[in-house]
């Protein structure tokens, strides 16, 4: 499974916000966009976006930004994976063939019905605050190096 841009920029800033939790401050888009090495205009709109679905919270202005609300921290992986790639990202065929499903199977359909099913489970399960629970200097920061 190969997740978009959308999605990479999408936990990232998610991420990189939560961490300025401690600093209590709101934290704009240029900065956010500056440290993640990322588009600033294509990562405010996928910031926006996770603001309506309510993961993140903002305020415009001068003093305005992003911060986290109640919800971020326990927001699930595959909810991000669903907004970003869309609410058929899991049911997709693995061999990207246009009608594959139970009733018309893929050569592979079988073979990664659990693993997909599986892979779910965990997005499902872990939550942006699981990511952040231990202190991982090398994954923190990781989030702001780009990757090739």
């Amino acid at each position: 499974m190969i997740f978009s841009k959308s999605f990479g920029y999408a936990l990232r800033g998610i991420l990189y916000v939560s961490l300025q939790k401690d600093e209590n401050r709101k934290v704009s888009i240029e900065e956010i966009a500056k440290r993640l090495m990322v588009p600033r205009h294509f990562l405010a709109k996928i910031m926006k976006a996770m603001v309506k679905a309510g993961i993140l919270s903002s305020t415009r202005g001068q003093q305005g930004g992003f911060y986290i609300n109640e919800a971020t921290l326990g927001t699930p992986i595959v909810t991000i994976i669903l907004l970003t790639e869309g609410k058929n990202y899991f049911n997709t065929c693995m061999l990207s063939l246009r009608k594959c499903n139970a009733d018309n199977p893929c050569p592979m359909h079988a073979k990664v019905e659990k693993f997909k099913s599986d892979v779910m489970e965990v997005y499902g399960s872990t939550t942006i605050g699981d990511l952040l629970k231990d202190n991982k200097p090398e994954f923190i920061k990781s989030i702001a190096i780009r990757t090739i």
